[in-house]
């Protein structure tokens, strides 16, 4: 896994392209700051090496990253669509909510769901309904994951979920075209998600 590291002396504004990834390294991080997003959407994922990958969030305009508060070791941003965040934001009084925390809850409920297909449907419809929009007759999400990525968050091997990709396409509720960074999902099976 390649990535960029991120340090105090890094600029206010960060960009990052599609597919790139930075580590950010809490211990170089001013007090009471974090990370906020401005535009596009990332993965916020642990760099440790007993979980190296595991995501933790999925991030977009407005959220913050509180650093302070997750591994010592520090975490990884990475770019799922072109991605631009601001440093050294003041934390701010969110009552309590931290998208962190409220998207690592959200995938630990994923993954107690009876079976893959139960898992896949889920992750595809809370993704769908924070990061996606609908787009005629379509739900769209503007970002790829690879299947060994989705195995990773519905708890299955990279076999089984492109396996269960492959029923889905059959089926008409998934259309992933080629060339393209999109992917569609039918309503009726967002709709019909178990959680």
């Amino acid at each position: 896994m390649s990535f960029n590291g991120y340090g105090e002396f890094s600029p206010k504004t960060v960009r990052l392209i599609t597919g790139q990834s930075v580590l950010i390294d809490p211990s170089s991080r001013p007090k009471g700051t974090c990370l906020e997003v401005v535009s596009g959407i990332a993965r916020v994922y642990c760099p440790c090496e007993e979980t190296e990958g595991m995501t933790l969030a999925f991030l977009q305009s407005g959220d913050q990253l509180r650093t302070d508060l997750l591994c010592s070791e520090g975490v990884c941003v990475e770019a799922l669509t072109d991605l631009s965040f601001e440093s050294n934001v003041t934390i701010a009084d969110n009552s309590g909510f931290d998208a962190v925390n409220e998207w690592t809850l959200q995938l630990l409920r994923i993954r107690h769901l009876g079976n893959a297909e139960q898992r896949l449907q889920a992750l595809l419809s809370i993704l769908v309904n924070r990061l996606g929009r609908r787009c005629g007759q379509w739900c769209e999400l503007p970002f790829r994951l690879t299947h060994e990525r989705i195995g990773e968050l519905i708890g299955s091997t990279r076999v089984t979920s492109t396996r269960l990709i492959s029923k889905l396409r059959s089926l008409e509720l998934l259309l992933a075209p080629i060339g393209k960074q999109t992917v569609s999902v039918a309503p009726s099976f967002i709709e019909s998600s178990p959680l």
